[in-house]
């Protein structure tokens, strides 16, 4: 069990450091709608920051190359909302903990086009802008190493809460489970003997009429 226990936190350690930043390059063809989803823990920072890639830098972007751009949370609670824009950010705690949604929608055109969208979104401990953080404060590199390890430690904090509550959600369920298992193998084990008594019963009866007994 502890050897699981540490295997679980090195995992949770590894996935908070490697999994709490998505940086993208996606198609989206005008009329169509992508979405991307993250699963995101209450209170935690998130930013994103999205724009049309333009092929021909020496040209603008023409008016039919624009995104709408919704950033909904797991109940449906809208943080960022923008109409017909080539590049945008949004930025937003987290109320709730559970899968927050950006959606991308491009303008239907005939003919049809296809934009190419860059899209970096980050949550956690990678939402913070660090560099930011160290000029607006005038802190030292080890100031700003601390600063970053004590919101890794906070997250594995809320990680490892996180991770007892599965745990003991588990164990419930293993419960419930060995319980309803060991309920149907008695009522198994009754209907077997029923069965077994009344074939016993049926073949003492017909040899009784057959007077071989």
């Amino acid at each position: 069990m502890n050897l699981i226990r540490v295997s679980l936190i090195f995992a949770v350690i590894i996935g908070i450091l490697s999994t709490t930043s998505q940086s993208l390059r996606f198609e989206l063809q005008s009329g169509h709608t992508k979405c991307i989803a993250e699963d995101i823990k209450s209170n935690s920072m998130s930013v994103g920051k999205y724009s049309i890639v333009n092929a021909d830098e020496a040209h603008p972007l023409p008016e039919s190359h624009r995104v709408t751009v919704r950033v909904t949370s797991t109940s449906g609670t809208s943080f960022h909302y923008t109409e017909n824009v080539e590049s945008g950010q949004f930025a937003f705690t987290a109320s709730e903990s559970g899968d927050y949604m950006v959606c991308f929608w491009a303008v239907d055109h005939n003919p049809k086009i296809t934009l190419t969208v860059d899209f970096d979104w980050r949550t956690g401990v990678h939402a913070k802008d660090w560099t930011n953080v160290a000029k607006k404060g005038s802190v030292d590199v080890m100031e700003l190493e601390l600063k970053k390890l004590y919101d890794t430690v906070t997250s594995i904090h809320q990680e490892m809460f996180l991770l007892r509550e599965r745990e003991e959600e588990m164990q419930e369920l293993n419960r419930s489970t060995n319980s309803r298992m060991a309920w149907l193998s008695g009522l198994s084990f009754f209907i077997c003997i029923t069965v077994a008594g009344m074939q016993l019963w049926h073949l003492k009866t017909f040899f009784e009429k057959k007077k071989i007994i």
